[in-house]
């Protein structure tokens, strides 16, 4: 039997009250808006930026563009991106614009990514 015949079930059966109640779930508003946030994170520039971002707790638009090497339009226009997806905020302060993350949550977000591909790296290495 190959590995890929053993990832699927042998017979067609599933229990409707679970799938019913279930489908519903996953098709809500919540889940298409949580996936927008997911598909800006995918991004590995706007990674790096929220990632920058966990370590200090504001930056201007300018420290982005160095650390991303990166133009400052650049960087501008990932940090509106996460900033329209409710995952930074900005404010301005003088002539300079910063950033930080919206709350906790997206800290906990990327934080909880980073420790899981250490473990699957470790899992892997062994």
């Amino acid at each position: 039997m190959t590995e890929k015949t053993k990832e699927i079930c042998d017979v067609a059966v599933f229990n409707e009250d679970k799938v019913y109640r279930v489908k519903e779930m996953v098709e809500s508003e919540n889940i298409l808006a949580v996936s927008e946030m997911f598909k800006a994170l995918c991004d590995e520039t706007r990674l790096k930026i929220a990632y920058a971002l966990t370590q200090e707790a504001k930056l201007c638009v300018c420290d982005v563009a160095h650390i991303i090497g990166s133009s400052t339009a650049t960087a501008s226009h990932h940090l509106r991106h996460l900033k329209k997806l409710g995952l930074a905020k900005s404010s301005k302060e003088g002539k300079q614009v910063y950033y930080q993350l919206d709350d906790d949550h997206v800290k906990t977000l990327i934080t909880i990514g980073l420790v899981h591909q250490k473990e699957v790296e470790k899992r892997e290495d062994s």
